[in-house]
């Protein structure tokens, strides 16, 4: 595990979160629905509940992620509906995706499909890579997103960071802790 002190900054301790997030979504395999993690304040959570000390250090891993209920139907309804208690710091959402290369991006987008024949085209693509997504943010408007591409026998697996992977995702995660 990385180690973060809680001195430094969310932009620096979030990405760290996203991958602990990543790392442990992935630990269960591939095909898992989409999960949602509460973030918290680690030393805040030993405070509520010091069982919880030997196993936590709130200098290695400043943000708790906490995994939530399985998000049912739509995902974009789900989100819509949630709002996070003041000690919720952030929330992490990660889920499967399927990433086209860009000249299919841009096919996609200039088609006239609507929301399940875009799914089919982007599902039977022979370019289509499966991806683990995961998003993550906090209430000061920090935000990171890491993809994990899954790999086959010819493409191996690749990790790709950038804040601005996810935009419409992070837009709506943020959404869920505005008071």
């Amino acid at each position: 595990m990385t180690r973060v002190s809680a001195s430094e900054t969310p932009a620096v301790i979030l990405p760290t979160v996203a991958r602990e997030v990543e790392e442990f979504v992935g630990a269960g395999g591939w095909e898992q629905p989409p999960q949602l993690f509460a973030l918290v304040a680690t030393s805040d959570l030993i405070e509520q509940q010091p069982e919880l000390r030997a196993q936590l250090d709130p200098e290695a891993s400043p943000l708790t992620p906490i995994a939530q209920d399985e998000l049912t139907g739509d995902l974009g309804d789900a989100l819509a509906g949630i709002e996070w208690p003041p000690a919720v710091t952030g929330c992490a959402l990660a889920q499967e995706i399927v990433v086209l290369p860009p000249e299919a991006e841009t096919e996609l987008q200039h088609g006239e499909l609507d929301d399940e024949a875009a799914r089919r085209f982007a599902a039977e693509h022979p370019a289509r890579r499966e991806a683990r997504l995961v998003a993550a943010v906090l209430r000061d408007g920090s935000v990171s997103c890491v993809l994990r591409l899954r790999g086959t026998v010819e493409v191996p697996e690749e990790v790709v960071e950038h804040p601005e992977l996810a935009p419409n995702l992070t837009d709506a995660l943020l959404a869920t802790l505005r008071p």
